[in-house]
């Protein structure tokens, strides 16, 4: 019975343990009420399971159970989920077996004896404590990127065989352990391998961030050049128009003169066309401000521009505050993807238009995106109804777009209108 105090202590520190690590670096999927709930719930069955003494279904047991935890009350990935409780599982059997292998060599009979309670209490204080010190470690490393969690490359998931093999071995070490009494000599090299192993997870782990960090530097430089780009062209296009508005306003009295003649002439009709004519003109349209979004209003400028240029007829209606919470890289990667394939899809028809709106939802957090296309050909082609890439252009990019609309927790959905011959694109971004 007083045993089991013993479990009860280091399963509850590993909980809280759990708790803190997962608060600090990963966006909450449930209330925290619901989240202690849960963690309570599958913490009782790890309790109750390690009452059978069995090491090598506890260490499963508590992989998977974290695992689930994380997945379930987080937003993460499956593959990030499986990286950090791989990492979890490792650096806590891993200081066990470091408090282990010391202890071995002060008292070879250490944990025997039906597992003394003192020496079971010893076992569980200190490895416990080295486990909190090394997450915290863990925790102040992995902070500054917090807002990425959960966003890794799919090569976090080749990662996870690290810690899995090192907990392997240390298993391995402690079942030597137990069968046979090994020289003092031994054990300081079993703690040793202990210490190297956990070492070796951490600077793994380090490296692996690391590499995190500079993509994401690598990211920021490549936007800084896609603002440049596109600010470039804005201003070209800026001053494109403004020369030909000060060649419009230099013979707007050679088109009054006309508009006279016609008039002592008595052709109504010519003149409200050449009115209209006028008005109607490019010249006069104005390119410059399609919203209140630095970055989106020049990535729209640039796109209506090259929609002119191949008589297609281009209409934006971005709600004022719609787009603000969408880092600069996504709205990129979200609205010229889209942009690309509207234009690549509606290229090749007479008349065709592209329409791109922005609202709020109202009384929920959501954004919703909408772009409807001319389309000359469904590109529904499977028999399985799944998006294919064809010479619509639509399947470019999907890729990308999907990736932004699942990391803001969205909703995308794409259909193709027979009737009116028009592709459209609905997006639900959640702020």
């Amino acid at each position: 019975m007083i045993n089991t105090i013993c479990y009860f202590f280091s399963f509850l520190v590993e909980a809280i343990i759990l708790w803190q690590y997962s608060s600090n670096l990963f966006p909450a999927r449930r209330t925290p009420q619901r989240k202690l709930a849960v963690l309570c719930g599958l913490y009782f069955i790890l309790f109750c399971v390690s009452l059978s003494d069995s090491i090598w279904i506890n260490i499963i047991l508590y992989f998977l159970l974290n695992f689930i935890f994380l997945l379930t009350q987080y937003y993460l990935i499956w593959y990030t989920a499986l990286f950090h409780s791989s990492i979890l599982t490792a650096v806590m059997a891993m200081s066990e077996l470091v408090v282990y292998g010391i202890a071995k060599h002060f008292a070879p009979r250490f944990l025997d004896n039906g597992r003394e309670f003192y020496h079971l209490l010893f076992f569980s204080f200190f490895s416990k404590l080295i486990f909190f010190a090394v997450t915290y470690i863990l925790i102040h490393l992995m902070k500054n990127s917090k807002k990425d969690a959960g966003q890794h490359d799919q090569s976090v998931f080749l990662l996870v065989f690290i810690p899995l093999t090192s907990i392997f071995i240390m298993l391995t070490f402690v079942s030597i352990g137990e069968s046979v009494l090994l020289p003092s000599s031994l054990d300081w090299m079993v703690t040793m391998g202990a210490v190297l192993l956990l070492a070796a997870n951490l600077l793994m782990f380090e490296i692996n961030h690391y590499h995190q960090k500079k993509n994401m530097e690598f990211a920021e430089i490549q936007l800084l050049l896609q603002k440049e780009s596109d600010s470039a062209q804005y201003y070209k296009m800026l001053n494109a128009q403004n020369e030909n508005q000060r060649i419009l306003i230099h013979d707007i009295k050679k088109h009054l003169q006309s508009i006279d003649l016609l008039n002592e002439q008595r052709e109504y009709a010519k003149i409200s066309a050449y009115i209209r004519q006028l008005v109607l003109s490019p010249d006069l349209k104005e390119f410059s401000r399609l919203c209140d979004h630095e970055m989106l209003n020049s990535i729209l400028c640039r796109y209506m521009q090259r929609c002119t240029d191949s008589h297609i007829t281009f209409h934006a209606d971005i709600r004022s505050g719609t787009t603000d919470f969408i880092a600069d890289n996504d709205l990129t990667s979200l609205f010229c993807n889209l942009l690309d394939n509207a234009i690549t899809a509606a290229g090749i028809i007479p008349d065709s238009f592209i329409e791109i709106n922005t609202s709020k939802r109202e009384k929920t957090p959501f954004i919703v995106i909408t772009v409807i296309n001319s389309c000359r050909k469904n590109p529904f082609l499977c028999k399985d109804r799944q998006l294919t890439v064809n010479k619509n252009g639509h399947g470019f990019g999907l890729k990308s777009i999907r990736k932004v609309v699942s990391k803001y927790h969205g909703n995308l959905q794409m259909y193709y209108n027979d009737d009116t011959l028009t592709f459209h694109t609905i997006i639900a971004l959640k702020q």
